[in-house]
């Protein structure tokens, strides 16, 4: 005979294969969750040591250049300048290593962003970026002190340590951002390296009244402010063309449609990017007509990935999609109220700049969470 389950029976045996379920999923989130606190405590034992041999080895080198000497905190052949030099090194060598780890297989790591082929620019690239980071920031901050202990120097003994301090500083915190990088991650990278080598070009700039003739007169001295804004603008460049590619990688791209839209995205982002640099390549008191059509262009292709958007990633967010829009809206008003003669070009370039920008670190904000969902 066949023996009939109950509709007791089966509620039962239903209600245990949920639980049975739902602990499966409970330990399969408890085992994901015990292996990401072990990457994160191994990330930081190997951060925390890679800064320890930073300290080590920029203090030995200290030692040999202050042993001495009173230094003075800003200038040539000052605390800062080592600093700021030591800094920048240890900074590209701390991020580098983090991401030439053995064994790395997190589902951000940049080779998932287009297979191998890219992977060694956008190493090379982020590494100068962090490098110029920590070089720009550690001049501000000498350029701040020099300004706040007028006339001081500094001892060779606690300069050393202060330098290797710097140093170690550089290379733990570019190596924890390395071993996490994820395009959110990045976005936050891009704009600390404009905030800081703005800033940085700023304090540092002879002329006090350059803001009474445009943005760009930062880069046309010949003192540390036009080095500082141009290499901003060339690294920045770079940095928008590895977004091009890492910020972009997980878009739709099962069907030919999809696939040819990604590639647009990506080559409009390549061409912001290179026009970026260029801007910072080609000062304007030498290349006037190349280095104001290289900026409009910058503007255009700007323009023309805000208003494409929406047919190029259809799945981003409308909010987002809308907010490019009065972008590009407020940009043109700001274009008629300087050909009024209201405003004067600098407010224009600055405010013009810091949309573009914050448009970029929102779409890698934006695009990341919805092609993941």
């Amino acid at each position: 005979m066949t023996r009939t389950r109950t509709p007791v029976a089966t509620e039962r045996e239903t209600a245990m294969d949920r639980t049975t379920s739902i602990d499966t999923r409970a330990s399969a989130r408890a085992v994901g969750s015990r292996i990401r606190v072990r990457r994160a405590l191994d990330d930081e034992s190997f951060a925390l040591t890679f800064g320890a041999f930073a300290f080590a080895g920029s203090a030995i080198v200290a030692i040999f250049v202050f042993w001495g000497r009173e230094l003075p905190i800003d200038g040539r052949h000052s605390l800062g300048e080592f600093a700021a030099i030591a800094g920048a090194v240890a900074a590209a060598a701390g991020f580098a290593t983090s991401r030439l780890r053995p064994h790395r297989d997190r589902p951000t790591d940049m080779r998932a962003a287009d297979g191998t082929r890219y992977w060694w620019f956008d190493l090379v690239a982020l590494s100068a970026a962090y490098a110029a980071i920590a070089l720009l920031g550690w001049i501000g901050v000498a350029t701040i002190l020099d300004h706040s202990f007028v006339g001081a120097t500094v001892f060779a003994s606690p300069a050393v340590v202060l330098a290797a301090a710097s140093a170690a500083l550089s290379a733990y915190l570019a190596f924890v951002s390395g071993a996490n990088l994820t395009p959110r991650h990045l976005s936050l990278v891009l704009a600390v390296f404009l905030v800081v080598g703005m800033v940085t070009a700023m304090l540092s700039a002879t002329d006090p009244q350059w803001w009474q003739m445009n943005l760009s007169a930062l880069g046309i001295t010949h003192d540390i402010s036009a080095l500082t804004f141009n290499v901003t603008l060339i690294v920045s460049g770079v940095i928008v063309t590895t977004i091009a590619r890492f910020g972009t990688a997980s878009l739709p791209s099962e069907k030919d449609a999809d696939r040819r839209r990604r590639g647009t995205v990506r080559g409009l982002f390549v061409l912001l990017g290179a026009l970026l640099a260029c801007v910072g390549l080609f000062p304007v008191d030498r290349f006037f007509l190349l280095h104001n059509t290289v900026a409009t262009g910058m503007c255009v292709a700007f323009a023309v990935l805000v208003v494409g958007l929406p047919w190029l990633i259809p799945t981003m967010p409308r909010v987002f999609v809308a907010l490019g829009f009065v972008y590009v809206g407020v940009i043109v008003i700001l274009a008629l109220l300087f050909s009024a003669g209201i405003y004067n070009l600098t407010a224009v370039e600055l405010v013009s700049a810091l949309l573009i920008f914050s448009w970029i670190i929102l779409f890698l904000r934006n695009a990341h969470p919805v092609v993941r969902a």
